[in-house]
């Protein structure tokens, strides 16, 4: 059956238009209170603000590709002028050129959109270049032979550039996104796996565009919409992350095949010189409709076979457009393929699909949110979960898997709201791949709060029959702030994944979530006495935060 295009496509725009202006008159509050933020308004600046003299944008030694073939510097050059760069070995001529320069020896391997610039704009590519070092070295821009700046770099990292004014390496493709601050909302918050019925609802009822970014994805009530949708002339899109841990599953394989064959676009993120560990979302755009869950698109997730997960879907339309342009970044971005010229000739491992059945202690529930804030990672969830947790006044509640094996900002941050005598609560899974660990953990967080007189008391939960495991990330702060996403607080997800979670302001989003964490919370264990073998798990006090060392294991999504 032909696809319809979306005739629908302009008003929608139009009716999206108007409301980003309505919320843009909006001040908004942001996520650590006191402070304020204006709806999103990012000015597109890339660094070459300031910068009247000329500058060195970004230096790219280290491509992935072979014999380093798309090796480039990128300038800016403020005005037409007797320019050159070197290297101290060569250097390259650059009479009368100006704005941004793109210097490369072999155009035809530069990444796609290299050095682009503000709202898209490609630079001047200049067909010379210098062989950068792989080790670091010093590259000078200079004018009638006068120096305008000298750059040192260090030693490189494969498929990353150097970027002069912030002394980082970021991969190519990725740049850092603002948290967007968008509209009073409705939204129906809900369990796993109490309520799996909402994800299929939503889904269901797009008319026009369809965007589902997850993990992994072999659901086959969710593969069953999607590919309804395509039949009836939906814009269909999905996006998921091409190396899982464990691999990607054959019934995982064959949910794609199928969708692609339904005319779905269905692509893979972390191809080659890869802008993220992994694409850990899991989130979905149904026309007007944001949905965003801590579980993966499976049986185990959203299929309500497995795992205590939280789930939110906004009503307020400019969610939905924010994390369309999320999607559309990501699954556009350099590092993607196509499913079928990514599966070609790959072989994927048989996994069982979980099966369980449990009861609906939490019905979904209707709640209005004063406003939303789209988080993402890397970029912002971390600073802005930061700000939120030192800015709490008289309770936290943490849900996670696990809180990994070294110290991090998020568990610093919550250490620090107990010793000013916050009131904190953190519930961990007592799944066999973290069961050491997260018990080691509790013990060491419970030990500190006694010895420090803190208020703070960590369990590890007991499903009780209610669930399999806790795989929920959530996050309660007083009775005015719910975040829910696929954020895990360890020592990388925050900076090396990508990662999407909403932060609900306001009492009723907050009262749902946290009467639900009560009852998880009251079947927890936090007593026990664990006992392991010599060296298997270690806990050490560093500057009064944890560092909890354990045997390997494999991080499984379950």
């Amino acid at each position: 059956m032909a696809r319809r295009q979306p005739a629908a496509e302009g008003s929608r725009t139009s009716r999206r238009a108007a409301t980003l202006a309505v919320c843009a008159l909006l001040v908004l509050p942001a996520l650590g209170g006191g402070a304020v933020a204006a709806l999103d308004a990012r000015d597109g600046a890339d660094g070459e603000r300031g910068e009247p003299d000329g500058a060195i944008l970004e230096l790219y030694p280290d491509p992935v590709r072979g014999n380093d073939a798309g090796e480039y510097v990128l300038l800016s050059l403020p005005e037409p002028g007797n320019w050159s760069v070197s290297d101290g070995e060569s250097a390259v001529r650059l009479r009368n050129r100006s704005g941004r320069v793109l210097v490369t020896d072999e155009p035809g391997s530069i990444p796609p959109g290299a050095g682009a610039g503000p709202n898209g704009t490609l630079p001047v590519v200049v067909d010379d270049g210098l062989e950068l070092s792989n080790g670091g070295e010093s590259v000078t821009l200079r004018r009638d032979g006068a120096v305008v700046q000298r750059v040192d770099y260090g030693e490189s990292t494969e498929g990353e550039r150097y970027l002069p004014a912030s002394d980082e390496w970021r991969p190519v493709g990725f740049e850092p996104r603002d948290a967007v601050h968008t509209c009073p909302t409705n939204a129906t918050a809900f369990l796993l796996p109490d309520s799996p019925e909402v994800p299929i609802e939503t889904l269901r009822g797009a008319d026009e565009r369809l965007l589902l970014a997850g993990y992994t994805f072999s659901s086959q009530r969710v593969a069953d919409v999607l590919v309804r949708a395509a039949d009836r002339g939906v814009d269909v899109r999905v996006l998921v992350e091409a190396a899982p841990v464990g691999g990607i599953s054959t019934r995982q394989a064959r949910t794609l095949d199928r969708l692609f064959a339904a005319g779905v676009d269905v692509r893979v993120g972390g191809v080659g010189a890869a802008r993220f560990n992994y694409h850990h979302p899991k989130y979905a755009v149904a026309d007007d409709r944001a949905l965003v869950l801590t579980e993966n698109w499976k049986p185990a997730g959203t299929g309500g076979a497995a795992s205590r997960g939280w789930g939110v879907r906004t009503e307020n339309g400019s969610t939905a457009d924010a994390l369309a342009s999320l999607f559309r970044d990501d699954a556009d971005a350099i590092d993607t393929r196509g499913w079928p010229a990514f599966r070609e000739g790959r072989q994927f491992e048989r996994v069982p699909a979980a099966n369980g059945s449990y009861p609906t202690g939490f019905a979904p529930e209707r709640v209005h949110a004063r406003n939303v804030t789209l988080l993402t990672a890397p970029g912002n969830a971390e600073t802005e979960l930061v700000s939120a947790i030192d800015g709490a006044e008289e309770r936290i509640d943490v849900l996670q898997p696990s809180l990994g094996r070294q110290a991090n900002s998020l568990v610093e941050a919550t250490l620090r709201a107990a010793q000013r005598g916050v009131e904190v609560r953190v519930l961990l899974s007592g799944a066999w791949y973290v069961a050491e660990e997260n018990a080691a953990l509790v013990a060491w967080l419970n030990g500190w709060a006694e010895r420090t007189d803190a208020p703070l008391t960590a369990r590890v939960a007991e499903p009780a029959g209610r669930y399999e495991k806790i795989h929920a990330k959530g996050l309660l702060i007083d009775d005015d702030l719910a975040v829910v996403g696929s954020l895990n607080w360890n020592e990388n997800s925050a900076t090396e994944n990508r990662e999407v979670a909403l932060a609900l302001h306001g009492p009723e989003p907050v009262a749902f979530y946290r009467e639900s964490f009560d009852a998880d919370w009251r079947g927890g264990e936090g007593s026990r006495t664990w006992l392991f073998a010599a060296g298997a798990v270690a806990a050490v006090v560093v500057a009064g935060l944890v560092a909890v060392r354990s045997l390997d294991f494999a991080a499984v999504e379950e």
